[in-house]
């Protein structure tokens, strides 16, 4: 509640409003949110499998199925971070745990993982395109359909380039996302859950019929892949990287695993989306991202996991397929091994063509979408880089029509087009750089939960078991153990990965730099970095504020507010409502002595620095929440008369506010009553409610209403009505009559003379006053609501 001297009788103020909309408030369900995730983890089921199999052998396929049941533990450190922070993700738990300086580090390194995101992603998925229209050809070469003029034009089999179509269709699905982003999460998340959908069902075939294929066959014809074990890998000719000059490939033991284990781990990507989406994830949030981790598991681990084992099973084994070794047969298909796994297929060609055509089409639709996801997930690792002051706030600016951030994606995707040139279609080099980023990612962001299970001490939502108790303190054993295998991973990548190395740390650094360099101008511009925490807002003005011009609905809550460090109520509203059910507007109202009459205020002084930390903090408590609420800011002469009428305009059902310093609830009330009185008709009823620190509230009707009589008072009227039913002609009588009558003599002894009717009340005859002439009265318990069947009537909980 504003904090006001008592006000002067209302006088119509004529003044405009401010309604302000942030980039923040826009909710998703977690089902979409999975499917953001699974947009890029699920995705690298399409190509981590031919390139764990070009850098270690058919052994690939274990160590895949291996990460992604890692990708269990992983998974579970980030729900950990995203139950301590709503903004989290690996730049802000690096930070809270390890300082600037390393987060601005491993932010550099995330970009990078999410730069080369879109284009492998891209890159793959023409892959697979261009690899079906080759397989089209030449089941069409050897099935006659091919007119031999064509064949002699092309002197053979017709093919086209699969690397320069590939990287035609990954400029052209970049661009498309891009505008998709341009528009908002919300419009691009819905797509990305019916692209999981189509591929659900598509994986549910896939699976169903690969068992068939298996099952059918002679026995002893398929055979699972050689496991993992130093004398069956068969290193590639990068595999080893540095290693090579000093190290006898045969004889590297367990070393060997971790390093064909790192090879394998770019099939776990896309937890950092999972950290950047939570911002977004609707009520209640940790539940629902929970329910969003699982989906995640299943899927990734049946699609990717299993799924690559039987590629490499049905490929090696498949006649069809030219070459004499199994090793060459599976380089047929190692840049699209979902493919040659449908092709292997038991069945009929025409029939397995049309399956691969579905194949391709999920895959179009899976891997565009893998594109989509990196830009949201590095849109949302530089909006938390550019509210902490580190990129200049220029790049947060909202877009004017969309309120997108699309400065930050229109950089984002000028590297990823940049970066699609460069690669000329090659999946393994784009691959083998794209690992460097997840897992450095990975380790910076566990080690950080690890140090901060120390150095923090506060609640937290979920922790990583198993934790144990050791001479008082406790031991995150599990959090523990997967940092140290993230660690030794990404230390062995260093010197194996050397492309990835080389280009991962050239660009980290540059971006370090230019992060480093920001954030030094940022201080001298602003002196202190915490302005540079402020979320920006698109400003509408408006001469009135009207429910349907600002897209409120009747019977909306009004929550007032004026000091960001004062929300209690607003965090007590909010965990009450179900804002898909009722709307909650947020309204600040500012003293500024315009009035009818007086020149009006341009939006700059309506909506001030003040009131842009004010929402920051606000838009901060919905997130949390994972509600969304509208914004409004109000200049008026008279704070309480301001909120009355908008209250009434809005239509609103209840007006919630703090407690003041400097007034009672009482005197709130009398006040917001003095101002409803004051409006001119057509004027509605409508709770006022003030909550306070202590969670608990009062109500006041404001407006005609039912007084609340006490006991005695009602046991008076009933014994009169027993009394008066005696006499004749009394049948008829109700208690009702006996008020009307009391109330009608009152008023005339009232008009006679008053002075004698004052004070009689004033020597307790009638209902004793305290400070105010005419207190409001409290209601009594209302009925409960839906959300809280539990409460009872005695927590004094509207039934909003």
């Amino acid at each position: 509640m504003q904090e006001a001297q008592p006000p002067s009788p209302l006088s119509n103020n004529r003044v405009r409003i401010v309604v302000a909309t942030s980039v923040a408030l826009t909710f998703i369900s977690f089902w979409r949110a999975a499917a953001i995730v699974l947009n890029d983890l699920g995705s690298s089921a399409y190509y981590a499998a031919g390139i764990a199999v070009e850098a270690v052998g058919l052994s690939a396929p274990w160590l895949i199925l291996v990460v992604m049941l890692f990708s269990f533990a992983v998974r579970a450190v980030y729900v950990e971070s995203c139950s301590m922070f709503v903004r989290g993700g690996v730049y802000r738990v690096v930070k809270e745990a390890l300082g600037g300086t390393l987060a601005k580090i491993s932010v550099s390194m995330l970009i990078f993982d999410y730069i080369l995101t879109g284009p492998i992603s891209g890159v793959s998925a023409g892959q697979y395109i261009a690899g079906l229209i080759n397989d089209m050809l030449a089941a069409g070469m050897r099935s006659g359909w091919i007119p031999d003029a064509i064949t002699t034009l092309f002197h053979g089999t017709p093919q086209i380039d699969v690397a320069g179509a590939s990287v035609v269709f990954a400029l052209i699905t970049t661009i498309y996302y891009w505008w998709q982003n341009i528009k908002g999460i919300e419009e691009s998340s819905q797509k990305a859950l019916r692209v999981m959908q189509i591929t659900s069902v598509m994986v549910v075939i896939l699976m169903l019929w690969a068992g068939y294929t298996i099952i059918s066959a002679p026995a002893g014809r398929y055979h699972l892949p050689p496991l993992p074990v130093p004398r069956n890998f068969v290193w590639g000719p990068d595999a080893l990287g540095w290693f090579t000059k000093f190290l006898d490939p045969k004889m590297m033991g367990f070393f060997g695993v971790c390093i064909a284990f790192g090879h394998s781990v770019l099939a776990m990507s896309g937890e950092e989306t999972l950290a950047q989406v939570y911002r977004e994830i609707s009520h209640p949030k940790l539940s629902n991202l929970k329910r969003a981790a699982i989906i995640i598991a299943v899927f990734s681990l049946v699609f990717t996991g299993i799924g690559s084992l039987l590629a490499v099973m049905l490929i090696t084994s498949n006649p069809a397929i030219a070459g004499a070794t199994e090793t060459a047969k599976i380089l047929v298909y190692r840049d699209n091994m979902i493919s040659g796994m449908a092709m292997s297929f038991a069945g009929p060609t025409v029939l397995k063509l049309l399956f691969n055509g579905f194949v391709v089409f999920c895959g179009f639709l899976f891997l565009s979408g893998a594109i989509n996801t990196s830009i949201i997930g590095a849109n949302g690792v530089l909006n938390r880089v550019s509210e902490d002051g580190i990129l200049a706030d220029w790049f947060r600016i909202p877009h004017k029509k969309f309120g997108t951030s699309s400065r930050i994606i229109n950089m984002v995707v000028i590297l990823q087009l940049v970066t699609i040139v460069l690669s000329r279609g090659d999946v393994i080099k784009l691959g083998e750089a794209y690992a460097f980023g997840v897992i450095w990612s990975f380790t910076f962001n566990s080690l950080s939960m690890l140090v901060l299970r120390f150095k923090f001490h506060g609640e937290r939502g979920w922790k990583v078991p198993p934790n144990f108790m050791l001479f008082g303190r406790e031991i995150p054993f599990g959090l523990a153990c997967v940092h140290f295998t993230l660690l030794a991973t990404a230390l062995t990548m260093l010197f194996t990965k050397t492309i990835a190395t080389k280009f991962g740390i050239v660009f980290a650094l540059v971006f370090f730099i230019l992060f480093y360099l920001s954030e030094q101008r940022n201080l001298k511009k602003h002196h202190n970095a915490k302005e540079q925490m402020k979320e920006h807002f698109q400003l509408e003005q408006q001469e009135t504020v009207q429910a349907a011009s600002v897209g409120i609905q009747p019977g909306n809550i009004l929550v007032t507010v004026r000091d960001h460090n004062n929300l209690a109520h607003l965090k007590w509203v909010l965990q009450r409502i179900d804002t898909q059910e009722q709307d909650i507007v947020v309204l600040a109202a500012q003293l500024t002595g315009v009035g009818s009459g007086e020149r009006d205020l341009e939006t700059a002084q309506i909506f001030s620095d003040y009131e842009q930390m004010l929402f920051t903090k606000v838009v901060t408590v919905a997130e949390s929440y994972g509600k969304t609420v509208s914004l409004v800011v109000i200049p008026a002469r008279d704070v309480f008369s301001a909120i009355i009428q908008t209250a009434n305009n809005l239509e609103s059902s209840l007006i919630v506010a703090g407690l003041s310093a400097k007034l009672s609830s009482s005197e709130q009330a009398f006040y917001l009553g003095q101002a409803w009185e004051g409006m001119a008709e057509p004027k509605r009823e409508v709770v006022f409610q003030v909550v306070k620190p202590d969670g608990t509230s009062e109500n006041f009707h404001i407006g005609p209403h039912e007084p609340t009589m006490k006991s005695e008072d009602v046991h008076l009227v009933h014994r009169l009505w027993l009394r008066m039913r005696k006499h004749p002609n009394m049948d008829e009588l109700h208690h009702s009559d006996l008020i009307t009558l009391a109330l009608t003599r009152l008023a005339r002894d009232y008009g006679r003379d008053p002075e004698d009717v004052l004070k009689a009340l004033g020597k307790g005859e009638g209902r004793v006053t305290g400070k105010l002439a005419a207190p409001p009265n409290q209601l009594p318990p209302p009925p409960l609501t839906k959300q809280d069947p539990d409460k009872r009537p005695d927590d004094k909980f509207l039934g909003f």
